[in-house]
């Protein structure tokens, strides 16, 4: 456990399952793929490919069934069934509400995604609070080298933002995002989930169930 700053010199969020509860709709997208092989997306398969970038989670379900396909087909297969999922993606309950809350701090905000720019554009067409991100990175984003669980992204992002990543605080909710967040020098908050286990949020400062809980962190970012 890692001591959060005080006063961090800014935030930076992961997407999916931190701010947007999608990890349900790529669950129903890849089992579609799935099916007409007969294999079944596991929980334990999902948590392998949680927060990574799309391209090596397309692989790992691939090599796991030595499936006749590449990567490329897998994923422009699921993108077709996820643009239909999509049009109207919820919100991790609270997320919201605390972005707008965020806003009228001084502190600034930006999204590391894995996700690319099209359906990050889609996932958010509907949410007000998308506005208040000084810079968005995507996975396709042209400067990015390395996705997740290397910390490119989101050293790619405190730069656009101007920090220190060691001054920033990374909200995430999957293994590999924190592994990334970490090795880019910056203290995590996670979010709890139900594909993860409490141990694999071990590298995490704090560990919340709820945006609410982060109240009293709130009014010390606000002073």
């Amino acid at each position: 456990m890692n001591q959060l700053p005080i006063k961090p010199a800014g935030l930076i969020f992961d997407m999916d399952g931190t701010l947007l509860d999608t990890e349900p709709l790529y669950t129903i997208a890849s089992q579609k793929v799935l099916d007409p092989f007969k294999v079944k997306y596991t929980l334990a398969l999902k948590k392998r490919c949680m927060g990574g970038d799309s391209k090596r989670s397309a692989q790992i379900v691939i090599d796991h069934y030595d499936l006749p396909i590449k990567a490329e087909q897998y994923l422009a297969e699921r993108e077709v069934i996820l643009k239909k999922l999509f049009v109207d993606t919820k919100e991790i309950a609270g997320a919201g509400h605390f972005i707008e809350a965020l806003s009228k701090t001084k502190l600034p905000i930006g999204l590391a995604t894995s996700s690319h720019q099209h359906l990050v554009d889609l996932k958010l067409s509907n949410k007000a609070w998308a506005k208040h991100f000084q810079t968005v990175v995507c996975g396709d984003d042209p400067d990015l080298k390395r996705g997740k669980p290397h910390p490119d992204i989101f050293l790619l992002c405190a730069k656009r933002l101007g920090l220190d990543p060691d001054s920033c605080i990374a909200f995430e909710d999957s293994p590999t995002g924190i592994k990334a967040a970490r090795a880019a020098g910056m203290q995590v908050i996670a979010i709890n989930s139900p594909y993860v286990d409490a141990s694999e949020l071990e590298d995490a400062a704090l560990v919340i169930n709820h945006y609410d809980e982060l109240t009293e962190l709130l009014k010390l970012w606000q002073s």
